[in-house]
C-alpha cells in the first residue's frame, strides 16, 4: 500500500507539478506549482523544506478531476524560526568576506506542511526549476538548486531521497534522525547535522538500566521514525533485561477512538514508565487526551523530536507532565539570532507568504491583506485589526524564545556546512582534486555529485566554536543533553538540563547524569519504580511466570540447605556436606553440632533423675543393712535383695554413659554396661522368683528341692546367665563394636550418636534381656496366689509388668524419635525400668521396716493371710 502511495505520489508530481517536456532543445513546464515559497536570488542557491504547518487537510481525491492543493493547516512557530535561521546564517555567510568571497547565497524554501506530498512536491520543484520555458543547451544540465536543507521528517526525507538520490542529489536534514538513513547503500548523497536514532536508542536504554526500569511501555509514531527508532530501542534493552509491558502506535491519521483505546491501555497498565519515538504532532495528539483524562502517574521518556516542544510543553499540561524526562539535541547561543528574528514586519517582508499567517496567529489580530493564494488558512474572520504597531520585542512566544536553539542550531549548521563545501571547492588548486585529471569543479555548472563529494570531507569551525564534520554514514557526531521537565515559579514548564551523552567517550561511560536535580513525575524526588515483579532479595530464587515476560516472576524462598546471596537469583545453591542455610537463606554456615549434652536442661533432667535413682537404692540398701537381722530382710533372701540392689544402682548409673558427646569408648561402654547391668538385675529377679515358687510348690513329703536352690545354685544361676550376656557383648564388641558417627539432619544440624555397629549384636543383647524379663514374669505370673502375708510374686509380677511394657513402648519411640531425643528415650526407658522393679518390690519391704515395724516380725509374717 505504501509502495503504491508512494509510486502515484511520484509520478503525479513529476507530470503534474514542476517537470519539463523535454522537445529537442527546449523544456517546457506542464504547470506552475502552487506551492507557498520564500525566494531569493544568488550566485548560489539553496534549498529549504521545512513543516511550517503541522497538519494538512487532505482533500477528496478523484481521478477525473484536476487535484487540488493541500491546505495547510496549524502554523508551527518553532519550524517559522528554523526557516529564519537559514535565512539569517545565508545573511551571515554573505556579509562574511572569509566565506564564499564575492559569490552571494540565495535561497528558495518551501512549506512541507508536514506531509510527504508537500514535501516531495517541493523538492523536485526546487531542483528542476519552475521556470515556465527554459530553452537551449541548459535544458536539464546544471541544477536549479544543486543541495537542499531539510526534510525535518525522517519519513519524508526518505522519500526525497530516494527519488532524488538517484541524481546523486545531495540533501542536509536538520531533524531527520532515522538511523535507517544512514544506510549509504540506499541513501548515498544524504547528509544530516542532527545525530543518528542508533546512539539514542542507545541512550534511552542506558537510562533505563541507570534507574532501573525493567518494565516499559513503548510507545511510536506511525512512520520510519517511529518504527525504525522503537526496533533499534527494542534490540539494545535486550542487553538489560528490560521487558516490554505494551506497544503502541499513534495513527498518522487522527483517530478519536484510536487515541482512546491507547490511553486506555496506558491507564491500566502497572509500566510507570512509557517510552516515546513519535515526531511533535504525534506526540501531542496523545498527550493532550492524557491530559484530559487526568493520568499523572507515568515517567515519560521522550526523543529529541520533543522534549524541547513548546507546543507539548504549555502551561496548561505540566500537573500531568512535569517530570518527563528525555534527550535533546546540544543547544546554542547563536549571536545576533534573536534581533534577526524580530526584525521581520508585514511591510518589510511583504513577499514572504507566511508573514501574514505568522502575524496574525502570533498577534491574535487580522491583516486586510487580499490574497488569491488558497493555500494557505489565515485567521482572518472575527478578530481586530492589526496596527502595524504590533513589536515582537513585547511578546513571548515560540518563535522568539532563543533559549533553546537546539534544531535550529542544526539548520544554522547545515547552512555553515553547505557553504564550507562551496568555499572549498571555489579554492579547489588543480591537481589536487580527486576528480578526473585533477581538475577542479565548476562551482557555477556543478554537477550533484561533485557536492556530495566536498560535503563528506567537509571540517569547519562553527561561529558558536564547534567543530563539525560528517562520519562516513554522513551524520554528526551524536551528543544529547538530558533534558528534565520542571516547573517555573509562573507555572510554566522549564527544561532543565540534568545530564549529557556523549559518543565519543568511552564505552560504558558515554553517560553523565545529576540525579539530584532530576524531578519525576507528579513532583517526587525519589526515583520511581517501574516493573513487573520486585526484585528477589537474597534468600529467594527467581522463578518465571508461565505465558509472561522474564520480568513478570514470582519470589519462591530457597528450600532449607540452600541459599542465594545475590538479588535476583535465577537458583539457589546447595550449602556444602558440614554447612547449613541460616534463617535468612544468605549464608551457609557451619551446622550445630547436636547431642545430649550435660549443659543443656534434658540433660541435666535426665541426670539428676539417674542420680536419684542411684540414690534412693544406696538408701534402700542402707535400710537393708541397717535392719538386715530384721524377719522382712532375711525372709526375702537377704543375698539376693543385695544383689538386686547392687544390680539396679548400676542400671540407674549406666543411663549416665548415655549423656555427653559420643566417643569411641563411652559407645562401647553404654551398650555394654547396659545389657550386663539389666540382666545381673533380672537374672537376680528372676532367682527370687524361682526360689519364692521352690519354696512354695515343694510340698511332697521326703522330698527337699530346695537343696538344689540353696545360696550356691542362687550365685551359680545368676552368675551363669550374666555370663551368657557378657559372652554377646564380648563378641559384639570383637566383631562389630559400636563407633561414634555423625548423621546431617534436614534441619541444619548434625547428630552425633552411637551407631551399635553389629545391629545382630546390638539385638541380641536387647532379646536377651526380653527373653529373662518375659521368663521372670510368667513365673512370677504363676505365684501371684500364694498364701503368703507377704507374697513378693506378686510385687515381682507388677514390676515385671510395667518392665516389659516399659521396653514394648520405647521401640516404636526410640525408631521414631530423631538426633538426641533418641538417647533420651532410651535413658527415660532405662530409668522407668530401673524404677519399677525398684518401688515394686523394695517399696513394701521398706514400707514395713520403716512405717510398720509391727509387722516385721516373724509371727506376723507365718500368719495366713485373711480370706478375700
Amino acid at each position: 500500500m505504501a509502495v503504491h502511495l508512494y509510486l502515484w505520489l511520484t509520478l503525479h508530481l513529476l507530470f503534474h507539478t514542476s517537470v519539463y517536456q523535454a522537445n529537442e532543445s527546449d523544456c517546457s513546464l506542464y504547470e506552475n506549482p502552487v506551492l507557498p515559497r520564500l525566494f531569493k536570488k544568488g550566485d548560489l542557491m539553496l534549498g529549504g523544506l521545512f513543516p511550517v504547518h503541522f497538519r494538512s487537510a487532505v482533500p477528496e481525491w478523484s481521478f477525473k478531476d484536476k487535484v487540488k492543493p493541500l491546505k495547510c493547516e496549524g502554523f508551527d512557530f518553532r519550524a517559522f524560526r528554523w526557516l529564519q535561521s537559514m535565512i539569517f546564517a545565508i545573511e551571515e555567510i554573505n556579509n562574511n568576506a572569509n566565506i564564499l568571497p564575492n559569490i552571494t547565497l540565495g535561497y528558495s524554501i518551501f512549506d512541507t506542511c508536514s506531509t510527504h506530498i508537500n514535501a516531495l512536491g517541493s523538492a523536485i520543484t526546487l531542483v528542476t526549476g519552475d521556470e515556465k520555458k527554459v530553452s537551449g543547451p541548459t535544458c536539464g544540465n546544471a541544477p536549479h538548486v544543486p543541495v537542499i536543507i531539510g526534510d525535518a521528517s525522517s519519513t519524508s526525507s526518505m522519500v526525497i531521497a530516494r527519488t532524488l538520490g538517484v541524481f546523486r542529489i545531495p540533501m542536509v536534514s536538520y531533524f531527520a534522525s532515522c538511523a535507517c538513513l544512514s544506510n549509504k547503500n540506499e541513501f548515498p548523497s544524504f547528509f544530516r547535522t542532527v545525530p543518528s536514532d542508533n546512539f539514542q536508542a542507545k541512550a534511552m536504554a542506558g537510562l533505563l538500566k541507570q534507574f532501573g526500569w525493567t518494565w516499559v511501555g513503548l510507545i511510536s509514531g506511525d512512520d520510519d521514525y517511529g518504527k525504525f527508532g522503537i526496533q533499534i530501542f527494542k534490540e539494545e534493552i535486550q542487553h538489560f533485561d528490560v521487558c516490554i509491558a505494551f506497544f503502541e502506535i499513534i495513527p498518522k491519521i487522527y483517530s478519536k477512538q484510536k487515541i482512546m483505546n491507547i490511553v486506555e491501555t496506558i491507564k491500566h497498565s502497572s509500566a510507570k514508565v512509557i517510552v516515546t519515538f513519535a515526531i511533535e504532532a504525534d506526540a501531542y495528539s496523545l498527550l493532550q487526551e492524557i491530559v484530559h483524562q487526568n493520568i499523572s502517574d507515568k515517567q515519560w521518556i521522550a526523543t529529541e523530536a520533543w522534549i524541547t516542544s513548546s507546543l507539548v510543553s504549555s502551561q496548561e499540561n505540566h500537573q500531568f507532565l512535569t517530570g518527563t524526562i528525555g534527550f535533546a539535541i546540544r543547544k546554542a547561543e547563536i549571536v545576533g539570532l534573536k534581533e534577526f528574528l524580530c526584525r521581520i514586519h508585514p511591510d518589510v517582508n511583504a513577499s514572504d507568504p507566511f508573514i501574514i499567517e505568522f502575524w496574525e496567529a502570533l498577534f491574535g489580530c487580522t491583516l486586510q491583506v487580499s490574497s488569491n493564494d488558497t493555500s494557505l488558512v489565515t485567521l482572518s474572520g472575527s478578530k481586530s485589526m492589526c496596527t502595524g504597531l504590533e513589536n515582537l520585542n513585547d511578546i513571548r512566544s515560540i518563535y522568539n524564545d532563543v533559549s533553546q536553539l537546539r534544531a535550529t542550531y542544526n539548520v544554522y549548521k547545515a547552512v555553515y556546512a553547505i557553504a564550507h563545501s562551496f568555499h572549498n571547492m571555489l579554492f579547489c588548486k588543480p591537481g589536487t582534486s580527486f576528480f578526473k585529471n585533477g581538475d577542479c569543479p565548476d562551482i557555477f555548472n556543478l554537477q550533484f555529485w561533485q557536492l556530495s563529494h566536498y560535503l563528506k570531507e567537509v571540517k569547519f569551525k562553527s561561529p558558536v566554536g564547534e567543530f563539525f564534520s560528517f562520519d562516513s554514514n554522513g551524520d554528526p557526531i551524536a551528543a544529547y543533553d538530558i533534558i528534565n521537565w520542571q516547573r517555573n515559579a509562573d507555572g510554566s514548564i522549564a527544561f532543565v538540563k540534568v545530564g549529557q551523552f556523549d559518543a565519543t567517550w568511552n564505552s560504558g561511560k558515554e553517560f553523565e547524569i545529576i540525579e539530584e536535580k532530576i524531578v519525576w513525575a507528579e513532583g517526587q524526588t525519589k526515583v520511581p519504580k517501574s516493573m513487573c515483579s520486585e526484585s528477589c532479595s537474597p534468600g529467594t530464587r527467581k522463578a518465571a511466570r508461565e505465558g509472561q515476560p522474564i520480568c513478570c516472576f514470582d519470589c519462591l524462598p530457597c528450600a532449607d540447605g540452600e541459599i542465594s546471596n545475590t538479588t535476583d537469583s535465577l537458583e539457589c545453591l546447595k550449602c556444602p556436606e558440614d554447612y547449613w542455610s541460616n534463617i535468612q537463606k544468605t549464608n551457609c554456615i557451619l551446622k550445630e553440632i547436636e547431642y545430649l549434652s550435660y549443659g543443656e536442661t534434658m540433660g541435666v533432667v535426665l541426670t539428676i533423675m539417674s542420680i536419684s535413682g542411684a540414690s534412693i537404692t544406696l538408701f534402700v540398701i542402707t535400710v537393708f543393712l541397717y535392719y538386715k537381722d530384721t524377719a522382712i530382710v532375711k525372709a526375702n533372701n537377704s543375698e539376693l535383695s543385695f544383689l538386686l540392689l547392687f544390680s539396679l544402682t548400676l542400671c540407674f548409673l549406666c543411663s549416665l554413659t548415655f549423656i555427653g558427646q559420643p566417643l569411641s569408648w563411652s559407645c562401647m561402654l553404654r551398650h555394654t554396661a547396659f545389657g550386663i547391668s539389666f540382666v545381673l538385675c533380672i537374672s537376680c529377679v528372676l532367682g527370687k522368683t524361682i526360689v519364692v515358687l521352690m519354696a512354695f510348690r515343694a510340698t511332697l513329703p521326703g522330698k527337699n528341692i530346695m537343696k538344689y536352690f540353696g545360696p550356691l545354685q542362687q550365685r551359680a544361676g545368676i552368675f551363669l546367665c550374666t555370663l551368657v550376656q557378657i559372652l554377646i557383648c564380648i563378641l559384639w564388641l570383637i566383631l562389630s563394636p559400636p563407633f561414634p558417627t555423625k548423621t546431617s539432619h534436614y534441619s541444619g544440624r548434625v547428630i552425633l550418636e552411637c551407631n551399635v555397629g553389629s545391629v545382630l549384636g546390638f539385638y541380641s543383647v536387647l532379646g536377651y534381656i526380653g527373653f529373662l524379663a518375659c521368663m521372670c514374669f510368667f513365673l512370677a505370673f504363676l505365684g501371684r496366689k500364694l498364701p503368703d502375708n507377704f507374697n513378693e510374686a506378686k510385687f515381682i509380677t507388677f514390676s515385671m509388668l510395667i518392665f516389659c511394657a516399659v521396653w514394648i513402648t520405647f521401640i516404636p519411640a526410640y525408631v521414631s524419635s530423631p538426633g538426641k531425643y533418641t538417647v533420651a528415650v532410651e535413658i527415660f526407658a532405662i530409668w522407668s525400668s530401673s524404677f519399677s522393679l525398684l518401688v515394686c518390690i523394695f517399696a513394701p519391704k521398706c514400707y514395713i521396716i520403716l512405717v510398720r515395724p509391727e509387722k516385721n516380725t516373724k509371727k506376723h509374717l507365718m500368719e495366713k493371710p485373711a480370706a478375700s
